[in-house]
């Protein structure tokens, strides 16, 4: 009696077993949801916020002056925020929508409030709302990227009035051109995780509004350096893990080119910090934390284009050329030009995501141990569709980020008072000291 209840016991769990798990492989098997891609890119979107909140802000929070280490957290996460409520509203509309005849420019307005997503609504091998949470960490983490251009000296409500605008009429267009199915990627734009959509883009603007807001109080000789670079070191660690989530959750699925753009990511980054502190230590005698940090976000940035293209011995020349290049940009943009870009967000994000689009034109052919530039794609035509994507989306930015902080200065101003400034934005714009009385 008991050896044919267990029989039958058996029969039966086995059987709900079959039920539980067929419908899936079915399921699986005709193309539709992929569990496994959808828990990795669950798991990517938490990393790519990660790297945000509180890697980056944590980041630029050591590389301030202490009274404004609140100011520049706060800017972090209001713009955050913001961010993920207008890519809910609108903007996930315009860079993934179908724009209709106006398509290989801008996105329509189908999607506003996610409308027509539902549970069952897919985008690959993915639900459609885990595509729109992945895409909306990267829509957040371009505009904080900004923030360290403008740290110390600006208006709390421009930074929101700046962030918001510039994300519809900048990140959302040029999202739409390259992962969107706009113009540039039907050209055969080459950019896997964002070298262009987020990199350049942000760089540029960054570099925009450093110029037209004007260089901190007693900027160069009277800058005090930063105050805290263990809390960089700590923020720096952060995004350097949350990057693998950048980089190869944008397989958007759980495959080899994800394992590969996790390997290549990881050895630019490496190789790049360490060329950084190397010239450190030559040039001024020692090498620094700050150094080492900084090359380490050089090569992330300058890999993310061509994270799902190269092969790992590209992925050590492009770390060693993101830490000469971008170092030598910190110099020449606050040296030579005299552009207070304060967090060095144009030298290390905007030149490194270009570094990273040209370099993919070469490294990403088989010859040079990539995994191809697809099909009638020469290294050279390949570098012309390359530098076209870069002057387009750069003056795109440049342009955009002009008219947008002139209509800033015009209207609710742009810049603190001066004894604000000295004062500290902690104290003077929020209220808050980090070390209360």
């Amino acid at each position: 009696m008991v050896k044919s209840f267990s029989r039958v016991a058996i029969a039966a769990l086995f059987i709900s077993v079959l039920c539980f798990i067929a419908p899936q492989e079915a399921f699986a098997q005709d193309g539709k949801l992929n569990s496994g891609d959808t828990a990795w890119i669950l798991t990517s979107t938490a990393l790519v916020l990660f790297m945000t909140l509180p890697g980056l802000a944590l980041f630029y929070g050591g590389l301030v002056n202490a009274k404004n280490l609140l100011s520049v957290l706060m800017q972090c996460f209001a713009v955050a925020c913001l961010m993920s409520i207008l890519w809910f509203v609108l903007v996930y509309s315009l860079a993934f929508g179908d724009g209709g005849t106006a398509n290989a420019w801008i996105g329509g307005l189908g999607k506003v409030f996610l409308s027509g997503i539902g549970v069952g609504t897919l985008s690959g091998t993915i639900p459609e709302s885990v595509f729109f949470m992945f895409q909306m960490t990267f829509a957040v983490i371009t505009p904080v990227l900004i923030v360290g251009a403008y740290v110390e000296r600006i208006k709390f409500s421009a930074v929101l009035l700046f962030s918001g605008v510039w994300i519809i009429l900048v990140y959302g267009p040029v999202c739409h051109w390259i992962w969107g199915g706009g113009w540039l990627a039907e050209l055969g734009v080459k950019d896997f995780a964002g070298g262009l959509v987020v990199h350049v883009t942000a760089g540029i603007s960054a570099l925009m509004i450093a110029k037209m807001l004007g260089g901190r109080r007693g900027y160069p000789r009277d800058i005090t350096p930063p105050h805290h670079p263990g809390l960089t070191m700590i923020g720096a660690a952060m995004l350097w893990v949350g990057w693998f989530g950048f980089n190869a959750g944008s397989a958007l699925a759980a495959d080899g080119s994800a394992g590969m753009a996790m390997v290549v990511t990881h050895i630019s980054a490496a190789t790049a910090s360490l060329v950084w502190m190397g010239i450190e230590w030559v040039k001024y005698g020692k090498p620094s934390l700050i150094g080492i940090v900084t090359g380490m976000v050089a090569g992330l940035a300058t890999i993310t284009p061509g994270a799902g293209f190269v092969g790992p011995a590209g992925a050590l020349v492009f770390g060693i050329v993101a830490g000469f290049v971008c170092f030598w940009c910190v110099s020449f943009i606050k040296q030579k030009i005299h552009i207070d870009d304060s967090l060095d967000v144009f030298a290390v994000h905007g030149v490194g995501g270009a570094l990273g689009i040209l370099l993919t034109s070469f490294f990403g052919a088989e010859a040079l141990g990539g995994l191809g530039l697809g099909e009638g794609m020469t290294m050279t035509k390949q570098l012309g569709v390359q530098v076209l994507g870069i002057v387009v989306v750069a003056l795109w930015s440049l342009i955009l980020s002009w008219i947008i902080v002139k209509v800033i200065q015009k209207t609710i101003g742009l810049r603190v008072n001066e004894e604000d400034e000295i004062e500290g934005l902690d104290i003077s714009s929020h209220g808050e000291r980090i070390h209360p009385n």
